[in-house]
């Protein structure tokens, strides 16, 4: 995005990614205050994610589930509003001014230049004989753009094919898959879901990419598509949190850091993970000459929030002791909140050409980083450092 379309706001980054300076405009950019409380909730919340699930592979997109939770506290009351949970602190920032910071944000993300192509959205799908306020409507729709549509919540089979056929469609065929027909709540559904593929600045040549190993653990290996390039790229070798790191810019404002643990050093990496170590490896990666492989692999996730979100402190959210007076007349109502996250790392949009099946000279004299074991990738849009993936890697097959 132009920054002359945001002209108040000037990210520094030789003090950091997270500072930000505001000129005479004050107000045309509301999500800039924003941005530490989103990051904070997120590292939290990603490493709840993690430890609950140690051995799988773990995908999510914080900034989408703080903007779904910011939605619900529309209609909550009382210790079900959400908004305190999420890190606000309702004495500096009002609540208005929270929900016209995450709609300045929804309208960032559909009109920046930020090279992702990106589906994301909030939807509830409610039991015919539950009638929402029309105050609640209005202000979702308003400030987040979500929609309520009713299913048969008695046959599952059908709702859950509304559901699916509903996100299916928003997302352009991107996500096909969000419930299954086995079983559902008995519960009003919100679905929160993400779709997110970028374009790189310096884009893989899908000639390079062939099949490596990739060591899922010390007696699994796995047979993977590694793209391969060669060339000045951002590097940095942390002596203080056991890993190396890549940082790869996509065309735009969105940027990804892949992060190499030491060898079992996974677990000491994630706790260390915040926004001031993400700040310090920002000012501290280098260009370097770096052959570099990457795994070509496309990933999805589907969470039910109540476990983690009870863990970060917004347990009401989903008890029957919830009060969502403000939402419906038909309480106590209880919520069941479905994340989906889908992320596809490829090439870059770029065509491939003929190949004889050897690869290219990489230069011996370049530094060799393979992202062969696992690792660690987080993605964030620059312009407004939310985190749109974060992502522990245990297995790209």
């Amino acid at each position: 995005m132009s920054l002359a379309l945001y002209p108040c706001l000037l990210w520094l980054c030789t003090n950091g990614l997270w500072t930000a300076q505001a000129s005479t405009n004050e107000g045309s950019s509301p999500h800039r205050d924003l941005a530490p409380t989103n990051v904070d909730f997120a590292f939290n919340s990603y490493q709840r994610w993690v430890a609950q699930n140690s051995d799988k592979n773990t995908l999510i997109s914080p900034v989408s589930i703080s903007m779904a939770l910011a939605m619900m506290s529309l209609g909550s009351r009382g210790s079900t509003k959400s908004l305190q949970n999420l890190g606000f602190n309702l004495t500096k920032m009002s609540e208005d001014e929270i929900h016209r910071g995450f709609q300045d944000l929804g309208v960032l993300f559909k009109q920046s230049n930020t090279g992702l192509e990106m589906k994301m959205g909030n939807a509830m799908f409610l039991p015919q004989n539950l009638k929402l306020k029309d105050s609640f409507l209005a202000h979702s729709k308003h400030y987040y753009e979500s929609e309520a549509l009713t299913i048969p919540l008695e046959d599952w089979s059908k709702a859950s094919q509304q559901i699916n056929k509903y996100v299916k469609k928003k997302t352009q065929g991107k996500i096909e898959h969000v419930v299954s027909d086995l079983d559902g709540p008995a519960t009003p559904i919100l679905v929160n879901y993400i779709f997110l593929k970028g374009t790189w600045k310096f884009p893989f040549s899908p000639e390079n990419t062939r099949e490596e190993d990739f060591y899922v653990n010390e007696t699994s290996t796995v047979k993977v598509p590694m793209m391969v390039q060669s060339g000045s790229i951002d590097y940095f070798h942390d002596s203080e949190i056991p890993c190396q790191l890549i940082q790869m810019n996509y065309v735009g404002n969105g940027t990804a850091f892949f992060i190499l643990p030491d060898q079992g050093q996974m677990d000491t990496v994630i706790a260390a993970l915040n926004r001031d170590t993400i700040d310090r490896w920002g000012k501290l990666v280098t260009p370097r000459q770096v052959n570099l492989y990457i795994p070509k692999f496309s990933m999805s996730d589907t969470y039910d929030l109540k476990d983690v979100m009870a863990d970060v402190g917004i347990k009401d959210l989903f008890t029957n002791q919830s009060d969502f007076s403000g939402t419906t007349e038909d309480i106590p109502l209880t919520l069941t909140v479905v994340h989906k996250a889908t992320l596809q790392l490829d090439e870059g949009n770029v065509l491939p050409v003929a190949t004889n099946g050897t690869l290219p000279h990489l230069p011996s004299e370049s530094l060799t980083v393979k992202f062969n074991q696992p690792f660690i990738l987080l993605i964030f849009d620059k312009y407004s450092w939310s985190s749109l993936m974060m992502s522990k890697i245990l297995n790209p097959a």
